[in-house]
């Protein structure tokens, strides 16, 4: 495993972390706690210090199992947990058509300080190594009651460190946040991946140049990116992939696909997900990708990548 430092004011993290999403048991299909606890084992075990998470994933249920996880492996001072806060599901009104009640995006500054505390209470730690604003629009990020509670937090000794998970495709109208809250923010968390590079262009470059760390999401595409999906692949309703991999965006991605097929031949003996995660922190801004992972297999494919290392630049097919 090889690590990093997180920008210049960030932690240090090993350079494939676990996103901790799906391990919540919604919106990413079935899972089992014993099997997703193993699969998070294995990855600490194999070297893997960052885990990224949010109040919202399973209403609490992602945080809980990482607590758990880390309490019972004696590891606590050594893993940086992320988490986010602004998906307001305490006050979830009617069910959805998958049952989870509907869920308002929440940035006031009392939300956020009060959703920090339960966050603390659920990981059961001191100070969160990271709390992140989760993608609110840009109205609510041009308010002033989101930085004020991320500053709060931090200067009470609540938070270690500040971030903000930008919208997804939000990067070339929201990168000017960068500019204003540059003092303020520590880490940023893009959308970005072989076939989805748009925050190359502003949010990298302001990162780099205000020394803030970028966390990399969605590396595999919703797990498009492994190949295991066809134009015939279908999710269920309450599967979050029902949407963002639908069949029309199926077969725009399968097209963009087959420009890839060049690096694949290259490294045969890579997987795909392999070659994706090692694409994703190749470019000098982003220091940790954030693959999900249920299984321990899939834990052990995706932290190889991290030992394979960046990818050289003319290996990269252009899009």
């Amino acid at each position: 495993m090889q690590y990093t430092r997180l920008g210049e004011r960030g932690p240090r993290v090993s350079t494939i972390g676990f996103g901790a999403w799906a391990i919540g048991g919604m919106n990413w299909g079935k899972t089992d706690d014993e099997i997703s606890k193993t699969a998070l084992r294995k990855a600490i075990e194999n070297g893997v210090t960052f885990i990224d998470t949010a109040d919202v994933y399973g209403f609490g249920h992602s945080e809980e199992l990482i607590r758990s996880v880390i309490e019972e492996m004696g590891v606590k001072d050594k893993i940086v947990v992320a988490t986010k806060a602004g998906n307001d599901f305490y006050n979830a009104t009617e069910n959805d058509d998958a049952g989870y009640g509907t869920i308002r995006q929440n940035a006031d500054y009392d939300y956020i300080i009060s959703a920090a505390e339960k966050s603390l209470k659920r990981l059961n730690l001191e100070a969160l190594d990271i709390l992140q604003l989760h993608s609110p629009d840009t109205e609510k990020l041009q308010r002033d009651d989101p930085w004020r509670a991320l500053e709060k937090l931090k200067r009470d000794g609540k938070i270690k460190h500040a971030g903000w998970s930008v919208q997804s495709f939000g990067e070339t109208t929201q990168a000017f946040l960068l500019d204003e809250h540059k003092d303020l923010l520590d880490v940023i968390q893009v959308r970005y991946n072989l076939l989805e590079r748009e925050a190359e262009e502003l949010l990298f470059k302001k990162s780099q140049q205000y020394g803030i760390g970028v966390i990399v999401r969605i590396p595999l595409l919703f797990g498009f990116l492994t190949g295991k999906f066809n134009k015939n692949a279908r999710f269920d309703r309450e599967d979050h992939r029902s949407m963002n991999l639908s069949p029309d965006k199926l077969e725009k991605y399968l097209r963009q696909l087959e420009q890839m097929q060049p690096l694949y031949d290259k490294y045969p003996e890579q997987s795909k997900a392999q070659l994706a995660l090692r694409f994703c922190i190749t470019h000098p801004a982003a220091h940790v990708a954030i693959p999900g992972a249920k299984t321990e297999k899939q834990v052990l494919d995706n932290i190889a990548a991290s030992d394979f290392g960046p990818l050289p630049l003319s290996d990269i097919p252009v899009l």
